[in-house]
């Protein structure tokens, strides 16, 4: 049980890892693409990202 939480907090881990990673590298017009800015990583990335109405949602 106890391993099995460590594991998956790890995966997890790794997972935002990757997204913030994978946000990073692109340029601010795939972001803005994709509805997002720069300034918008951390919060996609913690899960506290709310589309705005500013965003057009």
């Amino acid at each position: 049980m106890m391993m099995e939480r460590i594991v998956d907090t790890l995966r997890r881990w790794r997972e935002k890892s990757d997204l913030r990673n994978t946000l990073s590298r692109m340029d601010d017009r795939q972001l803005a693409d994709i509805g997002l800015s720069r300034s918008d990583i951390d919060a996609v990335v913690s899960g506290h990202y709310h589309r705005s109405s500013v965003h057009g949602a």
